[in-house]
């Protein structure tokens, strides 16, 4: 796509900086970890040499990983939906800094009674392609998500595991009932439908852009939207995205006149970044970094009650010592998830105890985290027939996330904790989160690290989306508490293989029930039961933390554990 006529390429690169150096300078592998630079942005001088900054109209936000697609419909990656949110709308949004309260998006008007969902769309809206937005877009983005039937169907090869649970096991017909009105017609009552709706990957696409491309992937690095700011480039070998100002946004702002996205893979790295005001934010801090922040007279730590889970899941499907509970419960009573919390996170996270959050509807407040406890361990294990112990890998990412900012750290002290009762762990560590979730997601590992931010502030975003296989009941053999990952329907954001039969009816009933209080009491039941079970080892709950240079108007950004970041505010000094 062509960049913005007050943009050039030349402009982009100098804003960029020196990718290669930094990355030296950080010690990490260029093809993975990208760069901090000196400057942030500039004009060039006759000579060719930078001239000195001016970060008063380019907004630069760090972060940890640098994907190379930008579609909403083919990731699972909290670190392009950072990038898409920026490019799309969806048809309801969050309220910034709440902890999931909506308001509206492109629809002004909407409404879910039974099992139907209205909305009335907001008129004017232009996408940055020129077309004008109408409900024949929502209509071609759903289809192109859920309807094999519809020609320009994403495949399933392509979409990520968002489209089940997002739309496609619940819409059975969308139309467009008016230019500016669009009726959806769900397969059961579904409580969290409207909740969905402000999710990243429900993101409205140009129907225009879809039917005219030759190829459905290629989307990802041409993203047309309707948001505040236009995709102009993705440069890969820099490991940047520059957005530029969309003049004809619908809601508030922008304020700047671009954003650039730049990947430091080093937390130390890229908080310094912001320190110096080579950046202005970023996130995904780990203890260190965050104390560098609090040290600074230049930036500010700015904190947040986070809404995420983070833990370590044991593939049931691909080890059989996986599937004895006495196994399961027996590694998360020798996992030291409190040493983790304490000694690596260090206070910026709590233990977890269930799958849900706490402040989310349905979190079981009876409940407690696993003691840590290698006597115990060991009994259940030759309990279990595994006396003598066996070995098994664990997949890690390298990439700092929020709810894992040291995750090559805690695979160590896991490894450590685990043999001290006999059991060998080979850590098997992945240079790109892309790369990681694609070896997950076929379910090629033994156990692995993830974790979860909400998607909606919904408790079904994580005890349905995470946890329950969407597989019929019937798919689950008689006795038996997981199935394979070629199960017809399985999702692989189940990476733990886990089917528990009462746990699915539990979770099951909660989406289809409107009334809150019912709801909550069945989830209360399910987290019981994933706790006892403990397909995962719970490992925590992480505070929102981000690193924020002085140049940022304070009330212009909002932290927020739901949806965002909202950029469109931001103003600068």
């Amino acid at each position: 796509m062509s960049m913005s006529s007050n943009i050039d390429r030349r402009t982009f690169l100098t804003t960029a900086g020196s990718a290669a150096a930094a990355a030296t300078l950080a010690g990490c592998s260029g093809s993975d970890d990208g760069s901090a630079s000196d400057e942030t942005t500039g004009t060039e001088t006759t000579d060719g040499n930078e001239a000195e900054s001016d970060l008063s109209g380019t907004l630069v936000y760090a972060r940890g990983d640098h994907p190379q697609n930008y579609d909403p419909q083919q990731t699972t990656s909290g670190e392009v939906a950072k990038v898409s949110n920026q490019i799309y709308d969806q048809l309801v949004g969050f309220t910034p800094g709440s902890g999931g309260q909506l308001r509206d998006g492109l629809a002004t008007e909407y409404s879910l009674e039974g099992t139907t969902a209205t909305l009335t769309l907001r008129e004017d809206v232009t996408f940055h392609n020129g077309e004008s937005f109408t409900a024949a877009d929502v209509r071609a983005t759903i289809r192109r998500f859920t309807d094999n039937e519809y020609e320009h169907y994403l495949g399933d090869e392509n979409r990520s595991g968002y489209g089940p649970f997002t739309f496609g096991n619940w819409v059975d017909t969308v139309e467009a009932t008016g230019e500016y009105e669009v009726t959806i017609e769900l397969t059961q009552q579904y409580a969290p439908f409207l909740r969905n709706l402000a999710m990243f990957a429900a993101a409205i696409l140009s129907k225009s852009q879809i039917e005219s491309l030759d190829n459905q992937v290629q989307l990802g690095t041409e993203p047309q939207g309707t948001g505040a700011f236009e995709f102009s480039e993705l440069d890969n070998s820099n490991q940047r995205v520059l957005l530029s100002a969309n003049a004809d946004y619908w809601g508030n702002g922008p304020n700047v006149e671009q954003v650039v996205f730049k990947t430091i893979g080093q937390n130390s790295t890229r908080v310094q970044d912001v320190i110096n005001g080579s950046s202005h934010i970023t996130d995904n801090l780990d203890s260190q970094s965050s104390q560098q922040l609090e040290n600074a007279g230049s930036a500010r730590l700015a904190s947040k009650n986070g809404i995420n889970v983070g833990y370590m899941a044991m593939n049931q499907s691909r080890r059989e010592e996986f599937r004895s509970r006495k196994v399961r419960r027996a590694i998360s009573y020798a996992v030291n998830t409190q040493a983790i919390v304490d000694s690596i996170y260090q206070g910026f996270a709590t233990t977890a105890d269930q799958p849900l959050p706490p402040d989310v509807l349905g979190h079981n407040e009876d409940l407690e985290p696993y003691p840590t406890d290698k006597d115990e361990a060991r009994r259940l294990l030759n309990e279990a027939g595994y006396g003598d112990g066996f070995e098994f890998e664990l997949a890690t990412f390298s990439n700092p996330r929020g709810y894992n900012p040291s995750p090559v750290e805690t695979a160590n002290q896991v490894r450590s904790d685990l043999e001290e009762i006999g059991l060998t762990v080979e850590i098997n560590q992945f240079s790109t989160f892309s790369s990681y979730l694609s070896y997950t997601d076929q379910g090629r590992h033994d156990a692995c690290f993830l974790g979860w931010y909400t998607d909606n502030a919904d408790p079904d975003n994580f005890m349905y989306v995470l946890l329950d296989p969407k597989v019929p009941l019937d798919a689950v053999p008689d006795g038996q508490n997981w199935v394979s990952f070629d199960t017809e329907g399985y999702s692989p954001l189940n990476v733990a293989g886990w089917a528990h039969s009462e746990y699915m009816s539990l979770v099951r009933e909660a989406q289809r029930s409107y009334d809150d209080a019912t709801r909550e009491e069945l989830y209360v039941e399910a987290n019981r039961i994933a706790r006892e079970e403990a397909p995962w080892v719970f490992i925590d709950y992480a505070q929102t933390l981000r690193g924020v240079n002085e140049a940022v108007v304070s009330d212009s950004y909002t932290v927020t554990s739901v949806g965002g970041p909202f950029l469109n505010t931001v103003e600068l000094q």
